[in-house]
């Protein structure tokens, strides 16, 4: 790809980019939200039209207008967000829209499952193909979606953050289906925050930085400090900027709350100027605790205090009102309305400061608006902006302005820095850091051990839905106590 320019209302996305992949390599595609990754890709799957480009596949010049076009080429792309359909089996997804067909009228239904069934018992992953979608876990959807790719023999594969879902050994999976597909002579363009991980499995990396190409490297001759300064445009100093503050009074206080099958009797409190880190492995219960406690789910029993005071939290509403504010690890989906501004997602919690009934202060709104943009940094070219034209760790720097508006006494973070570059990812922690200085109280659920450690003030642990262990953040707390907890270690309560 040579001399890309993509241009939105506002924004100059891409410009002048270029990047070449060579066959059987994983190459990296690296840059911080915003930088242009997605956009670069989607030109490149057909889901936008450059302004300006020149793109050759084996040294032919090749037009790619449309996904159709894409897919002629052997050109496909896993999104983040897995685009398959629930209520069909696995081979109805991987041939959707070209059925095996026996002739013009009739599906060859059987010739079609063993196919699919092939394809999957190639990857070596144990799916069936009549299996129905909605049946199986994340790891194995992603499979069925390189299954999907490898079905009309891709030659370029393009996956976007496709560990984030997965477990250590779902990833321990997936990278041995990469080095497979590159044997094979795939060439496979990988996007990812995760840095460790581009490290582990890339050749090379093209890194970008505002719309702009910045460079090429090796990765094995490179090092990830390195990497996250051509990222960045700047040294990080300190990967996790925790300031630890004098802890006040006991500002929350769940008692022995029961939700479902995945929330037992679970207990804890925190303090002003607090930092409680939930860890536990992927259905340990972890986001349901904090959807039961903010009122998202129905809890069968137990009792919350804020301050001392019991509250009834049945709704979110309830909870917002009690001080409660809660950045969904789900932010497209519950976090943000995308289709509405910007500004209108910033003060959606909070209108009522703005005015009563059909009579809102319009010019206090967007001057508050606008101090939220500028106090978080948010990268928008205006208040006005659709949500959903934001990059990713910009989506979450509006989902905090929110509940920063809110004034809420408790935060709740599930999942903070998910998806999002290293840059935004201080910018999520200094907030953080604000908040507990502030006097705030701070929940912050994380699947990532170096997170939880590097944040925490103490680390709740959680396992199939109880509390398995609880403890202060010091030199005797490692990754390694913590995970023997959280596949159900001995309990201890600290």
């Amino acid at each position: 790809m040579r001399g890309v320019v993509k241009r939105f209302p506002g924004v100059l996305a891409l410009d002048h980019v270029n990047l070449s992949v060579k066959k059987g390599e994983v190459h990296a595609l690296l840059g911080e939200n915003g930088a242009g990754k997605s956009t670069l890709m989607k030109v490149l799957s057909g889901a936008y039209n450059a302004d300006e480009a020149e793109i050759e596949i084996d040294s032919k010049k090749v037009e790619i207008r449309t996904s159709s076009d894409a897919k002629d080429l052997g050109i496909s792309i896993i999104y983040q967000e897995l685009n398959l359909t629930e209520q069909l089996t696995v081979a109805e997804n991987i041939f959707m829209g070209r059925p095996i067909m026996k002739n013009k009228f009739m599906v060859d239904w059987k010739k079609m499952y063993d196919e699919a069934q092939k394809i999957l018992d190639d990857l070596g992953v144990d799916i069936n193909s009549h299996s129905l979608i909605r049946n199986l876990g994340v790891a194995h959807k992603q499979m069925v979606e390189v299954a999907k790719a490898l079905s009309i023999n891709s030659r370029i594969l393009i996956m976007d953050e496709p560990t984030a879902p997965l477990t250590n050994r779902e990833i321990d999976t997936l990278f041995n289906t990469i080095r497979m597909l590159k044997a094979r002579g795939v060439s496979i363009i990988y996007i990812s925050h995760r840095l460790e991980e581009v490290m582990q499995i890339c050749d090379r990396a093209t890194i970008m930085r505002d719309g702009k190409n910045v460079t090429v490297v090796d990765v094995d001759k490179t090092t990830l400090d390195e990497i996250i300064k051509f990222m960045v445009g700047r040294e990080l100093k300190e990967k996790f900027p925790k300031v630890r503050v004098p802890l006040g009074e006991e500002v929350l206080r769940v008692e022995r709350v029961n939700a479902g099958k995945q929330v037992k009797d679970i207990s804890f409190s925190v303090r002003a100027g607090e930092i409680l880190g939930i860890s536990g492995l992927v259905g340990a219960g972890r986001t349901e605790t904090a959807r039961a406690i903010f009122g998202m789910d129905k809890k069968q029993s137990g009792e919350i205090y804020v301050q001392g005071k019991k509250v009834e939290i049945r709704v979110p509403l309830d909870a917002i009102k009690a001080g409660f504010g809660f950045a969904t690890e789900d932010r497209k989906g519950e976090g943000l309305v995308l289709t509405m501004s910007v500004g209108q997602n910033i003060t959606l919690a909070t209108l009522d400061n703005f005015g009563k009934s059909y009579h809102l202060n319009l010019n206090r709104e967007r001057e508050v608006i606008a101090e939220y943009i500028d106090r978080l940094n948010i990268k928008t070219p205006s208040q006005n902006q659709l949500a959903r034209n934001l990059s990713g760790g910009n989506q979450q720097k509006v989902v905090l302005a929110k509940w920063l508006l809110s004034k809420s006494r408790i935060i709740i973070f599930d999942e903070p820095t998910r998806g999002i570059d290293v840059g935004a990812k201080i910018e999520v922690y200094n907030i953080m850091t604000e908040l507990v200085k502030d006097g705030h109280a701070v929940v912050m659920i994380s699947s990532e051990l170096p997170e939880i450690l590097g944040m925490s003030d103490r680390v709740l642990v959680m396992c199939q839905g109880a509390v398995t262990g609880v403890f202060d953040v010091d030199e005797t707390l490692t990754q390694e106590k913590i995970l023997y907890y959280a596949t159900g270690g001995d309990r201890h309560i600290a």
